[in-house]
């Protein structure tokens, strides 16, 4: 339920990382926290802590008027930090494109590429010298970028996290960059060699099992090395009693077993909550911050705007939608990839599509697309946010009493603690903001009401 934009690094630089930016954002509600979070451990709540807080006092101002307001100094920092946000990101995606071509028109890449074929003459073993490399040098030239955004999240207070834990933190994500990477470069290289011609489309329905099997193990693998997660059952039992009453009311139940609690103030001051995972991962995850920082109704709604995604299928929908890209993506990287080794391949020393000096030019291209194709998945993704708040506003009323002053006061709160943007350019919103901004996302909650005005519920009736 992030206030809007997601500042991704640039992960679009292995030829699987096309796809995983776009399975962990569907997957995964709290992409930027990945970027932003950082926060102190002396912040954490204990159990105790976050049952005193259930209660229904404000936390911040009124929102009566259903417009988004900051103080003089907040707006300030608000400003002065987004806008730091939208320049990294672009600054990011300029960079990884140069280093590329740096890589390319220098050879670097293309002696690497003969040092590997000295060691062996197995395509396999060169591949497994090959790719984590490269990973690894790409990762380390967005370094600086990533450490002075950290730096900013400090500087702002978004993030308390320590530089030696942010470190391990960004350690561990090359590590499993590395090894998704390497797993599909090998598989796509098999298939290249294989079916010279219609590769992207073998390796798309490969593609498929990959993205599912990503966002199954993600909850259980792979956000646990970056976060300790408890039942939310154990640390708030009233709160999933009322979160219970929502899942009656909406038809939809969520075992207690699928609610968790995140300690997410041992890295960022930030308030958020998110639906994850597939089948037997399929979860509801609450931020400790969330519940800390926030009155007990206004948790309340954002669980139903959780819920909303849980019961309209919003990660099955994600997933399908992310696998149509993938498609396009391959085919339309298969023959810019032709056109690129046509006009440039012998000036970088790449003779062929199967020769792993390849997979930078591919990396180029797919870094070429994931930015051009950035409008169109938060516009997707704003989408089905918006459907969620509605769901949200809908699924609270006769529980949470004032249910669009609430849901609108969340925003407000959300928005003080966040730092977002009070009017972000439209330009950016478009490109770069996965949710509707925030100032509109209040309007609507403090002005939605179809029972006032005779309708029905779109959602919940």
């Amino acid at each position: 339920m992030h206030k809007g934009i997601v500042w991704r690094s640039y992960r679009e630089r292995t030829v699987l990382r096309l796809f995983l930016a776009i399975a962990l954002l569907v997957a995964s509600r709290a992409v930027p926290a990945k970027l932003t979070a950082s926060q102190n451990p002396t912040n954490a709540t204990t159990p105790q802590q976050n049952e005193d807080v259930t209660d229904n006092q404000p936390k911040t101002g009124n929102t009566n008027s259903g417009e988004f307001h900051l103080s003089r100094e907040r707006y300030q920092k608000a400003v002065a930090y987004s806008r730091a946000g939208y320049t990294l990101y672009f600054v990011s995606v300029a960079w990884g494109i140069v280093v590329l071509l740096l890589l390319l028109k220098t050879r670097i890449v293309a002696r690497w590429r003969d040092f590997v074929a000295g060691k062996s003459s197995n395509w396999f073993v060169q591949g497994l010298l090959f790719v984590p490399v490269l990973s690894v040098s790409l990762g380390m030239a967005q370094l600086p970028v990533r450490l002075y955004w950290h730096r900013l999240s400090l500087q702002y207070q978004q993030s308390v996290q320590g530089w030696r834990s942010w470190m391990w933190d960004w350690t561990k994500g090359e590590l499993i960059n590395v090894a998704f990477g390497l797993v599909a470069a090998l598989i796509l290289f098999a298939v290249i060699r294989n079916a010279p011609k219609t590769w992207w489309l073998y390796f798309w329905f490969v593609s498929i099992p990959l993205v599912l099997f990503l966002v199954l193990i993600t909850p259980l693998v792979i956000d646990p090395m970056f976060h300790k997660f408890v039942p939310l059952q154990q640390t708030n039992p009233r709160l999933v009693s009322s979160i219970e009453k929502l899942t009656e009311r909406a038809g939809e139940p969520i075992p207690r077993e699928r609610m968790f609690l995140m300690q997410a103030s041992e890295k960022t001051n930030q308030i958020n909550a998110y639906v994850t995972g597939i089948g037997a991962s399929k979860r509801v995850v609450v931020w400790d911050n969330t519940i800390h920082k926030m009155a007990r109704d206004e948790v309340l709604f954002i669980v139903g705007h959780e819920m909303g995604h849980y019961v309209l299928g919003h990660v099955v929908t994600g997933i399908a939608f992310a696998l149509a890209g993938i498609l396009f993506a391959l085919s339309a990287g298969y023959h810019a990839l032709q056109w690129a080794l046509k006009h440039w391949g012998q000036a970088w020393g790449v003779p062929g599509q199967a020769d792993w000096a390849a997979l930078p030019v591919l990396f180029l291209i797919v870094s070429v697309l994931g930015f051009l194709g950035e409008p169109i998945g938060n516009g997707f993704s704003r989408r089905i946010e918006h459907a969620a708040d509605v769901y949200g506003l809908e699924v609270i009323p006769g529980i949470v009493p004032n249910a669009q002053q609430t849901a609108a006061h969340s925003f407000q709160v959300m928005g003080e603690r966040d730092l977002a943007d009070p009017n972000p350019p439209r330009i950016i919103t478009l490109w770069l903001y996965s949710h509707p901004p925030l100032a509109d996302r209040l309007k609507f909650a403090h002005d939605y009401d179809p029972w006032d005005q005779g309708k029905s519920p779109k959602y919940v009736k």
